[in-house]
Order: C-alpha cells, then sequence, then structure tokens
C-alpha cells in the first residue's frame, strides 16, 4: 500500500472519480440491485481516502467522501424524471433512503483518520521524550551579564511617583 501522499483536494477528486466509476458500474446492473451495490463499493472508497491522505490534511478524510457519494450517486438515483427537477428530487429522495451507506462509509473514514491521528500524535509524544535534554544544572542555572541576550536585557525603570 503506498504512503499517504494525498492533500484533501487530491482524496476528495479521487474520492468522487472512484463514486462516479462506481456509479456507472452500478448502472449496469438491475434497478433494484444498483443502490445496494453502490453503496457496498462507496465503504472501500471510503477506507482508501482515510488512509491515503496526508498528515496534514486528516480532516478532510471524512469531509469529502460524503461529496463524493452524491456526486457519484447521480446515475443510479432513484426517480430519475423529465428535467432538472426531477434528476433533484431522484437525488434527494436516493440520498435520505441510502443515508445508511453514506453514514457508514463517513463513519468508516473518520475512525481511520482518528486512529491515524492519534498514532502521529503518540509517536510525536516519543520522539520528545526521547529528544536529548539538557541537564538540569544548566536550565535552572541564571545566566550572567555576558550570557544575556536582548530577550534577558531590561529597560531601567523610572521611578517617578505618579
Amino acid at each position: 500500500m503506498p504512503r499517504p501522499r494525498l492533500t484533501g483536494l487530491g482524496a476528495g477528486l479521487l474520492s468522487t472519480a472512484a463514486m462516479v466509476v462506481a456509479g456507472a458500474v452500478a448502472w449496469l446492473l438491475p434497478t433494484g440491485a444498483q443502490t445496494v451495490a453502490f453503496g457496498v463499493l462507496f465503504l472501500p472508497v471510503c477506507a482508501l481516502t482515510g488512509l491515503w491522505v496526508r498528515p496534514a490534511d486528516l480532516a478532510m478524510g471524512p469531509v469529502v467522501v460524503p461529496l463524493a457519494y452524491a456526486i457519484g450517486v447521480l446515475p443510479v438515483a432513484e426517480g430519475g424524471g423529465a428535467g432538472f427537477t426531477g434528476q433533484v428530487m431522484g437525488l434527494v429522495t436516493t440520498l435520505a433512503l441510502n443515508a445508511g451507506w453514506l453514514y457508514g462509509g463517513t463513519l468508516v473514514a473518520g475512525v481511520i483518520v482518528i486512529v491515524r491521528k492519534v498514532r502521529l500524535m503518540s509517536a510525536a509524544r516519543r520522539r520528545a521524550r526521547s529528544a536529548p535534554r539538557r541537564p538540569a544544572a544548566e536550565q535552572a542555572a541564571p545566566r550572567t551579564g555576558h550570557e544575556a541576550g536582548p530577550a534577558d536585557r531590561r529597560a531601567p525603570r523610572s521611578r517617578v511617583a505618579p
């Protein structure tokens, strides 16, 4: 499996392209099986999106998959009536009737992203603990005049009474 390198936009484009292909494949199936097949194909796309998004864009993983679902479900949307209004009504109906697949896939991507973030944070904490530290005597020792940097020098206070 490749290392995660997709940006948030790249993850969105990949998942959208995969769901459009899945919608086209599901469109070839009989009417009753279209949305089920589309939902089943949606789950691995969500898992791959959660795995392949780069660490800096982890929050985008669970955000882009519902958008990809909504775009990819257009070929198999129920009702496909005449005109734009019929297509929108078919899309809304399909999204409402198949919300379980949508929530499930988003949950899959979210859990994968959360696990990856926790692992990244624990690895960073381990690295911070194993980094070389200054001895305690150096940390507590006050700086002398020649060691003090510009931030350690203070301007003299004026003693003017108010």
